[in-house]
């Protein structure tokens, strides 16, 4: 195993989870420094290994069993296949599970109780054990035994109500962005719960627990700003595009050779904006010099602005208003944003090792945390499917060539 320095350098985590929410916390833990086992079922894996296209192409230009969306949520862990579905792979799992500081799981309510994993099984012999479970629904509530997908939760949480044109469909966001939010929300779960933990006692003696964390849940909480826009007024807000319900002009107006997105925040952004775009009209007009007044002019001071940002490029304005002070933008697709200075200077984008790969690396989005002093570590490009079995049960069952040998003959591992 690559030893890390980051800042949870000396945790480890028994991973159970598979598709987004939990992959993503685990990949956070891991990038901070823990050492994750992932867990995964032997001849199966997790289920996004199968989610392609694309997949990572190997050195003779062919597809691998390696998803584009497997490889987003993976890094930093070691592959362990283990079925736990037989009492073997119990004892085994048992065995790691002891070795460890966190465990994180996203089986339905109760799903692990039949194989003596969930929390109440595991507590009072391992009562240092953070255990972090993540549903679609939460451990309670009528709603509790149902499967939760990411864009059911989009629906049934609000944000689709929120996004798309007024007069079109409710839309989903682009990603699994309650996926995830879960994952975040998780991850900062997890890590208050191993401060509370070295508060009383530390890993020898401190106090574990469970933590219940539901895609639902983190859906409603990120409503923020719009969710108190309905428990306030006890108004619908409305669904704007890409307009901005408490801002105006915030939103992507026309250039005369496309599109740019024009982010003005107050009233000093406004009136510099009129001045370099010529049109001090749009200043001196009483129904559109405050943001107030232009939140409720929008729908005729919408037009105005469209007119005067088609007479210049895109382009142009990008380069002109910033220096003003006046926020404005491109709407990037994938190649341009991977392409920004931006995110090379910040290491958005990262290479790694990988032995499958055509070019022996694969590219991956880097962490967006920044430590001065325990910097984010990549050790370890997304993990083939039960690539570190023998590893890790080496050394941490310390099992035997005889036992392994068992193990594998009757498909336990």
């Amino acid at each position: 195993m690559t030893t890390s320095s980051g800042p949870l350098s000396g945790l480890r985590v028994f991973d159970l989870s598979r598709i987004m929410a939990g992959p993503s916390c685990t990949q956070m833990l891991g990038d901070m420094g823990a050492d994750v086992i992932k867990i995964e079922r032997p001849g199966e894996g997790d289920d996004t290994r199968k989610w392609g296209p694309p997949f990572l192409k190997d050195k003779a230009g062919e597809d691998t069993s390696e998803s584009a969306y497997y490889l987003s949520a993976n890094r930093n862990k070691r592959s362990v296949s283990l079925d736990i579905s037989q009492p073997d792979g119990q004892k085994l799992a048992k065995q790691l599970i002891s070795q460890c500081d966190i465990l994180v799981e996203n089986f339905k309510v109760g799903g692990l109780a039949k194989y003596g994993l969930s929390y109440e099984d595991l507590k009072e012999e391992f009562p240092q054990l953070i255990y972090c479970s993540i549903t679609g629904f939460g451990q309670t509530g009528p709603y509790a035994p149902q499967a939760g997908y990411d864009f059911l939760i989009q629906g049934m949480g609000g944000i689709m109500s929120l996004t798309g044109e007024p007069d079109g469909q409710p839309m989903k966001v682009g990603v699994a962005i309650v996926d995830l939010m879960c994952g975040m929300y998780a991850s900062n779960a997890i890590l208050a719960a191993l401060h509370h933990r070295n508060m009383t006692g530390g890993s020898k003696t401190g106090q574990g627990q469970f933590i219940d964390v539901s895609l639902f849940d983190t859906q409603v909480a990120w409503l923020a700003n719009q969710g108190l826009y309905y428990l306030t007024s006890g108004e619908l807000p409305p669904r704007l595009g890409n307009g901005h319900p408490n801002i105006v002009p915030y939103n992507v107006v026309p250039s005369s050779d496309g599109y740019f997105i024009l982010a003005i925040g107050n009233d000093g952004q406004y009136r510099k904006f009129c001045d370099f775009a010529g049109c001090p009209e749009l200043i001196n007009d009483d129904r559109f010099s405050t943001n107030q007044n232009r939140i409720r002019n929008r729908e005729e001071l919408y037009p105005l602005i469209n007119e005067v940002t088609r007479t210049r490029s895109s382009a142009d304005w990008i380069e002109n208003l910033p220096p003003l002070g006046v926020p404005c933008g491109p709407v990037n697709d994938m190649k341009g944003t991977f392409a920004h200075p931006q995110t090379a200077a910040r290491e958005m984008k990262i290479s790694l090792p990988h032995p499958e790969a055509e070019s022996g690396t694969v590219d991956l989005i880097g962490s967006p945390m920044k430590f001065s002093q325990t910097p984010v570590d990549y050790r370890q490009a997304p993990p083939r499917m039960g690539e570190h079995t023998v590893e890790v049960l080496s050394e941490l069952a310390e099992l035997s060539e005889q036992e392994m040998t068992r193990f594998k003959k009757n498909k336990t591992i």
